[in-house]
């Protein structure tokens, strides 16, 4: 078995950046959580289940009522989607 102890140092803004434009994460959300979170979001009525794709920084990119068109959406644009826990 190999052992490989090489560390690799980053800065938090590379940190920060990591994955930008290439990885995301789907999170299903209620409507009454947008407005919570992103009170800029257009008034979305309450009690909706909705799902969100987000980058991997947090920035919201596409939120729907669908989940497919959720991963749609990633896969058109090239994010690969990891799970969040």
């Amino acid at each position: 078995m190999r052992s490989d102890n090489t560390i690799i140092e980053i800065s938090k803004d590379e940190l920060a950046h990591l994955g930008e434009g290439q990885v995301g994460y789907i999170r299903k959300m209620s409507s009454d959580e947008v407005t919570e979170r992103f009170p800029e979001a257009p008034h979305l009525e309450s009690g909706i289940d909705l799902w969100a794709l987000f980058g991997a920084d947090g920035t919201p990119l596409f939120l729907s009522d669908d989940p497919h068109s959720i991963y749609g959406k990633a896969q058109e644009d090239a994010i690969s989607t990891v799970s969040v826990h």
